[in-house]
Protein backbone atom coordinates (compact mmCIF):
# COMPACT_ATOMS: atom_id res chain seq x y z
CA UNK A 1 0.00 0.00 0.00
CA UNK A 2 1.41 3.63 -0.48
CA UNK A 3 0.37 4.64 2.61
CA UNK A 4 3.46 2.18 4.07
CA UNK A 5 5.87 3.89 1.69
CA UNK A 6 4.48 6.88 2.39
CA UNK A 7 4.36 6.76 5.54
CA UNK A 8 6.61 9.39 7.25
CA UNK A 9 4.43 11.89 5.69
CA UNK A 10 1.02 10.93 7.86
CA UNK A 11 3.26 10.36 11.21
CA UNK A 12 0.94 11.64 14.25
CA UNK A 13 2.34 12.16 17.36
CA UNK A 14 -0.88 11.88 19.25
CA UNK A 15 -1.84 8.46 18.59
CA UNK A 16 -0.73 5.26 20.95
CA UNK A 17 -2.65 3.86 23.75
CA UNK A 18 -5.80 5.53 25.50
CA UNK A 19 -6.83 5.34 29.28
CA UNK A 20 -8.42 2.07 28.90
CA UNK A 21 -5.39 0.28 28.76
CA UNK A 22 -4.13 1.57 32.44
CA UNK A 23 -5.57 -1.96 33.53
CA UNK A 24 -3.44 -3.91 31.47
CA UNK A 25 -0.35 -1.35 33.35
CA UNK A 26 -1.67 -2.36 36.42
CA UNK A 27 -2.10 -5.77 35.69
CA UNK A 28 1.46 -5.94 33.94
CA UNK A 29 3.08 -4.08 37.51
CA UNK A 30 1.74 -7.60 39.27
CA UNK A 31 3.08 -10.19 36.99
CA UNK A 32 6.63 -10.66 38.21
CA UNK A 33 9.54 -10.29 35.79
CA UNK A 34 10.84 -13.73 33.98
CA UNK A 35 13.54 -14.79 35.90
CA UNK A 36 16.67 -15.28 33.92
CA UNK A 37 18.71 -12.89 35.70
CA UNK A 38 19.15 -10.67 32.30
CA UNK A 39 18.09 -7.26 32.20
CA UNK A 40 14.89 -6.73 30.06
CA UNK A 41 15.52 -4.11 27.28
CA UNK A 42 12.36 -3.06 25.21
CA UNK A 43 12.83 -1.47 21.79
CA UNK A 44 10.99 0.30 19.66
CA UNK A 45 11.26 -1.19 15.93
CA UNK A 46 13.31 -2.99 13.58
CA UNK A 47 16.46 -0.84 13.36
CA UNK A 48 16.64 0.22 16.72
CA UNK A 49 16.45 -3.62 17.65
CA UNK A 50 19.15 -4.45 15.21
CA UNK A 51 21.45 -2.01 16.93
CA UNK A 52 20.31 -3.16 20.43
CA UNK A 53 20.96 -7.13 20.31
CA UNK A 54 24.37 -5.90 18.55
CA UNK A 55 25.45 -4.64 21.72
CA UNK A 56 23.95 -6.89 24.24
CA UNK A 57 24.16 -10.04 21.88
CA UNK A 58 23.25 -12.37 24.76
CA UNK A 59 23.41 -10.91 28.52
CA UNK A 60 20.02 -8.86 27.95
CA UNK A 61 16.59 -9.55 26.77
CA UNK A 62 15.57 -8.04 24.33
CA UNK A 63 12.19 -7.41 23.03
CA UNK A 64 10.39 -5.73 19.83
CA UNK A 65 7.57 -3.44 20.32
CA UNK A 66 6.58 -2.76 16.62
CA UNK A 67 6.26 -6.11 14.38
CA UNK A 68 8.66 -5.42 11.56
CA UNK A 69 6.13 -4.57 8.55
CA UNK A 70 4.32 -2.88 10.64
CA UNK A 71 3.83 1.05 10.01
CA UNK A 72 6.05 2.64 12.87
CA UNK A 73 5.01 6.07 12.42
CA UNK A 74 0.97 5.55 12.45
CA UNK A 75 1.52 2.99 14.94
CA UNK A 76 -0.89 2.68 18.03
CA UNK A 77 -0.10 0.52 20.84
CA UNK A 78 -1.47 -2.69 22.02
CA UNK A 79 -1.38 -3.77 25.91
CA UNK A 80 0.94 -6.39 25.17
CA UNK A 81 3.31 -2.78 24.37
CA UNK A 82 2.56 -1.53 27.69
CA UNK A 83 2.89 -5.20 29.49
CA UNK A 84 6.35 -5.19 28.33
CA UNK A 85 7.34 -1.65 29.42
CA UNK A 86 5.78 -2.07 32.59
CA UNK A 87 8.21 -5.01 33.21
CA UNK A 88 11.05 -3.76 31.43
CA UNK A 89 14.49 -2.40 32.57
CA UNK A 90 15.32 -0.31 29.93
CA UNK A 91 13.55 0.97 26.85
CA UNK A 92 15.58 2.02 23.32
CA UNK A 93 14.24 4.40 20.97
CA UNK A 94 15.13 5.97 17.67
CA UNK A 95 13.87 9.51 18.76
CA UNK A 96 13.38 12.59 16.67
CA UNK A 97 9.45 12.32 16.96
CA UNK A 98 9.66 9.02 15.21
CA UNK A 99 7.90 7.14 17.67
CA UNK A 100 4.81 9.19 18.62
CA UNK A 101 2.65 6.10 20.52
CA UNK A 102 5.37 6.01 22.90
CA UNK A 103 4.49 9.04 25.22
CA UNK A 104 1.11 7.75 26.12
CA UNK A 105 2.11 4.13 26.22
CA UNK A 106 5.07 4.87 28.71
CA UNK A 107 2.47 6.19 30.79
CA UNK A 108 -0.11 3.79 30.41
CA UNK A 109 2.65 1.05 31.91
CA UNK A 110 3.49 2.92 35.31
CA UNK A 111 7.26 1.99 35.33
CA UNK A 112 9.28 4.02 37.99
CA UNK A 113 12.19 2.35 37.03
CA UNK A 114 12.43 2.19 33.81
CA UNK A 115 15.73 3.96 31.81
CA UNK A 116 14.81 5.04 28.59
CA UNK A 117 17.50 5.34 25.84
CA UNK A 118 17.12 7.87 23.12
CA UNK A 119 19.42 6.68 20.58
CA UNK A 120 19.74 9.99 18.67
CA UNK A 121 20.50 11.98 21.47
CA UNK A 122 23.70 14.47 19.90
CA UNK A 123 22.59 13.85 15.85
CA UNK A 124 21.72 16.94 14.29
CA UNK A 125 18.17 16.32 12.57
CA UNK A 126 17.71 17.34 9.14
CA UNK A 127 14.84 18.59 7.99
CA UNK A 128 13.31 20.01 4.49
CA UNK A 129 16.65 19.76 2.33
CA UNK A 130 15.21 17.20 -0.29
CA UNK A 131 12.47 18.85 -2.52
CA UNK A 132 9.43 17.36 -1.84
CA UNK A 133 6.61 17.31 -4.61
CA UNK A 134 3.30 16.84 -3.63
CA UNK A 135 0.66 15.28 -6.14
CA UNK A 136 -1.81 16.86 -5.17
CA UNK A 137 -2.57 20.80 -3.95
CA UNK A 138 -5.13 19.16 -1.76
CA UNK A 139 -2.64 17.14 0.38
CA UNK A 140 -2.03 18.38 3.97
CA UNK A 141 1.66 19.53 4.47
CA UNK A 142 2.31 17.30 7.53
CA UNK A 143 5.93 17.49 8.37
CA UNK A 144 8.49 15.69 11.12
CA UNK A 145 8.57 18.67 13.86
CA UNK A 146 11.78 17.32 15.45
CA UNK A 147 13.46 17.01 12.26
CA UNK A 148 13.41 13.58 9.64
CA UNK A 149 13.69 10.49 11.97
CA UNK A 150 16.09 8.22 9.38
CA UNK A 151 19.41 8.74 10.72
CA UNK A 152 19.88 4.91 10.91
CA UNK A 153 20.06 4.92 6.73
CA UNK A 154 23.82 6.66 7.18
CA UNK A 155 26.08 4.62 8.55
CA UNK A 156 28.00 7.41 10.39
CA UNK A 157 25.25 8.05 12.23
CA UNK A 158 24.30 4.58 13.01
CA UNK A 159 27.68 4.33 14.42
CA UNK A 160 26.64 7.27 17.17
CA UNK A 161 23.06 4.95 17.52
CA UNK A 162 25.21 2.16 18.82
CA UNK A 163 27.94 3.96 21.12
CA UNK A 164 24.46 5.95 22.76
CA UNK A 165 22.79 2.33 23.16
CA UNK A 166 26.20 1.05 24.52
CA UNK A 167 26.45 4.00 27.07
CA UNK A 168 22.81 3.66 28.25
CA UNK A 169 23.14 -0.06 28.78
CA UNK A 170 25.94 0.32 30.60
CA UNK A 171 24.74 2.83 32.60
CA UNK A 172 21.49 0.83 33.01
CA UNK A 173 23.58 -2.41 33.57
CA UNK A 174 26.83 -1.47 34.55
CA UNK A 175 27.97 -5.39 35.73
CA UNK A 176 28.30 -6.14 31.59
CA UNK A 177 30.55 -3.09 30.65
CA UNK A 178 32.69 -5.08 29.10
CA UNK A 179 30.82 -6.98 27.24
CA UNK A 180 28.59 -4.12 26.00
CA UNK A 181 31.93 -2.10 24.97
CA UNK A 182 33.37 -5.18 23.17
CA UNK A 183 30.06 -6.17 21.36
CA UNK A 184 29.59 -2.36 20.18
CA UNK A 185 33.32 -1.73 18.97
CA UNK A 186 32.89 -4.88 16.85
CA UNK A 187 29.32 -3.77 14.68
CA UNK A 188 31.04 0.00 15.00
CA UNK A 189 34.13 -1.49 13.01
CA UNK A 190 31.48 -3.12 10.81
CA UNK A 191 29.77 0.11 10.23
CA UNK A 192 32.88 1.42 9.38
CA UNK A 193 33.68 -0.53 6.61
CA UNK A 194 30.38 -0.37 5.45
CA UNK A 195 30.43 3.28 5.09
CA UNK A 196 33.61 3.16 3.22
CA UNK A 197 32.12 0.56 0.79
CA UNK A 198 29.68 3.50 0.02
CA UNK A 199 32.20 5.94 -0.25
CA UNK A 200 33.98 4.33 -2.79
CA UNK A 201 31.28 3.32 -4.94
CA UNK A 202 28.87 6.35 -5.12
CA UNK A 203 32.41 8.54 -5.41
CA UNK A 204 31.44 7.18 -8.77
CA UNK A 205 28.28 8.47 -9.44
CA UNK A 206 28.38 12.16 -8.23
CA UNK A 207 24.80 14.04 -7.52
CA UNK A 208 22.83 11.85 -8.80
CA UNK A 209 19.26 12.34 -8.55
CA UNK A 210 16.34 10.18 -7.88
CA UNK A 211 12.67 10.35 -6.60
CA UNK A 212 11.25 7.80 -3.76
CA UNK A 213 7.99 7.66 -2.40
CA UNK A 214 9.02 7.38 1.16
CA UNK A 215 10.67 10.61 2.67
CA UNK A 216 13.34 8.00 4.57
CA UNK A 217 16.62 9.02 2.56
CA UNK A 218 18.38 12.06 3.19
CA UNK A 219 20.77 11.27 5.71
CA UNK A 220 21.99 9.00 2.97
CA UNK A 221 21.98 11.05 0.11
CA UNK A 222 23.71 14.13 2.13
CA UNK A 223 26.28 11.67 3.12
CA UNK A 224 27.10 10.73 -0.17
CA UNK A 225 26.31 13.52 -2.68
CA UNK A 226 23.56 12.28 -3.70
CA UNK A 227 20.11 14.20 -4.11
CA UNK A 228 16.49 12.79 -2.83
CA UNK A 229 13.44 14.23 -4.77
CA UNK A 230 10.44 13.01 -2.46
CA UNK A 231 7.23 12.57 -3.93
CA UNK A 232 4.93 11.87 -1.09
CA UNK A 233 1.12 11.15 -0.61
CA UNK A 234 0.54 9.82 -4.03
CA UNK A 235 -3.10 9.29 -3.76
CA UNK A 236 -4.04 5.37 -2.86
CA UNK A 237 -6.42 3.97 -5.00
CA UNK A 238 -5.85 5.90 -8.20
CA UNK A 239 -3.28 8.58 -9.70
CA UNK A 240 -4.64 11.49 -11.72
CA UNK A 241 -3.32 12.53 -15.10
CA UNK A 242 -2.42 15.63 -12.59
CA UNK A 243 -0.70 13.15 -9.96
CA UNK A 244 1.34 11.50 -12.97
CA UNK A 245 2.11 14.88 -14.86
CA UNK A 246 3.49 16.39 -11.48
CA UNK A 247 5.68 13.09 -11.09
CA UNK A 248 6.72 13.99 -14.53
CA UNK A 249 7.56 17.20 -14.08
CA UNK A 250 9.67 16.28 -11.03
CA UNK A 251 12.17 14.24 -13.35
CA UNK A 252 11.97 16.78 -15.76
CA UNK A 253 12.77 19.76 -13.40
CA UNK A 254 15.58 17.65 -11.27
CA UNK A 255 17.18 15.30 -13.79
CA UNK A 256 16.03 12.68 -12.18
CA UNK A 257 18.13 9.15 -12.65
CA UNK A 258 16.64 6.85 -10.60
CA UNK A 259 12.74 6.13 -9.28
CA UNK A 260 12.65 4.26 -5.89
CA UNK A 261 9.98 2.20 -4.17
CA UNK A 262 9.48 -0.24 -0.66
CA UNK A 263 11.14 -3.21 -1.23
CA UNK A 264 8.29 -5.72 -1.70
CA UNK A 265 5.51 -3.27 -2.45
CA UNK A 266 4.07 -4.54 -5.70
CA UNK A 267 1.83 -1.82 -6.62
CA UNK A 268 0.49 -1.43 -9.78
CA UNK A 269 -0.16 2.42 -9.92
CA UNK A 270 3.41 2.92 -8.74
CA UNK A 271 4.96 0.11 -12.03
CA UNK A 272 2.31 2.22 -14.56
CA UNK A 273 3.89 5.58 -13.46
CA UNK A 274 7.49 4.73 -13.93
CA UNK A 275 6.79 3.58 -17.69
CA UNK A 276 5.48 7.25 -18.12
CA UNK A 277 8.58 8.27 -16.65
CA UNK A 278 10.71 6.27 -18.45
CA UNK A 279 12.53 5.01 -15.41
CA UNK A 280 13.50 1.63 -13.85
CA UNK A 281 11.43 1.29 -10.48
CA UNK A 282 13.81 -0.50 -8.28
CA UNK A 283 13.52 -1.48 -4.63
CA UNK A 284 15.39 0.82 -1.84
CA UNK A 285 14.81 -0.51 1.78
CA UNK A 286 14.39 1.70 4.86
CA UNK A 287 15.17 -1.30 7.02
CA UNK A 288 11.62 -1.38 9.06
CA UNK A 289 10.92 -4.35 7.87
CA UNK A 290 13.12 -7.79 7.42
CA UNK A 291 14.81 -9.82 9.46
CA UNK A 292 16.51 -9.66 13.41
CA UNK A 293 19.26 -11.01 12.43
CA UNK A 294 21.71 -7.80 13.70
CA UNK A 295 23.60 -8.47 10.65
CA UNK A 296 20.76 -8.27 8.37
CA UNK A 297 21.30 -4.17 8.61
CA UNK A 298 24.64 -4.93 6.70
CA UNK A 299 22.89 -7.24 4.29
CA UNK A 300 20.26 -5.25 3.47
CA UNK A 301 22.36 -1.89 3.66
CA UNK A 302 24.73 -3.46 1.17
CA UNK A 303 21.48 -4.24 -1.60
CA UNK A 304 20.87 -0.57 -1.24
CA UNK A 305 24.54 0.24 -2.28
CA UNK A 306 23.96 -2.76 -5.23
CA UNK A 307 20.60 -0.70 -5.99
CA UNK A 308 22.16 3.19 -6.11
CA UNK A 309 24.97 1.95 -8.14
CA UNK A 310 22.85 0.69 -10.92
CA UNK A 311 20.48 3.06 -10.88
CA UNK A 312 22.84 6.04 -11.30
CA UNK A 313 25.53 4.73 -14.19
Amino acid sequence: MLSITAGCSQSNPNQGTTSEQSPQAQEAASTPQVQSGKTKVVTTFLPIYLFTKAVTRNVADVEILVPPGTEVHEYQATPQNVKAIATANVLVKNGLGLEGFLESTVKNAQNSKLAEIDASIGIKPLNEISPVVKTSQEEKDEEHTQGNPHVWLDPILAKQQVTNIRDGLIAADPANKATYEANAATYIKELESLNSEFQQTLQKTPSCTFITFHDAFPYLAKRYNLKQVAVVQIPEDQLSPTDVQNAVNAVKKYKVKALFSEPGVDNKLLSSLSKDLKLTLRPLDSLETGETDPQYYFKAMKANLQTLQTACK
